[in-house]
């Protein structure tokens, strides 16, 4: 078996940083193929063309443009959960994100009783 410091993925940011994911600790998974990076470059253009749309003097779509935020955190919840369903652990989601483990689980983890 390879030291830990050679099996050590780096981060996907591109950031030449490694990850914080412990690469015996985590199986490895075949990365599927999926369009996920054209759906999301496509949405990135939408929402530029829409707050180039709110910001010409549209001042009635600025509660719309507010509303896809939310939209957008319910979404990313509903993501995170799928993962954590698929098996990822907190410390891949929160690498993912460029936060700890624990800043992830408390954003998107099941809320607490209190």
């Amino acid at each position: 078996m390879p030291p830990l410091w050679q099996t050590t993925r780096l981060g996907s940011s591109g950031s030449g940083r490694r990850s914080s994911v412990k690469a015996g600790l985590t199986p490895n998974r075949r990365r599927r193929s999926v369009e996920n990076d054209e759906y999301g470059e496509f949405i990135r253009r939408i929402l530029r063309a829409y707050s180039r749309h709110v910001a010409n003097d549209d001042v009635e779509a600025l509660s719309l443009m507010t509303g896809l935020a939310d939209e957008l955190d319910g979404a990313i919840a509903q993501a995170v959960q799928g993962l954590r369903t698929h098996g990822y652990s907190w410390a891949e989601i929160g690498a993912r994100r460029g936060i700890t483990r624990q800043a992830a689980q408390q954003r998107w983890g099941a809320p607490r009783a209190c």
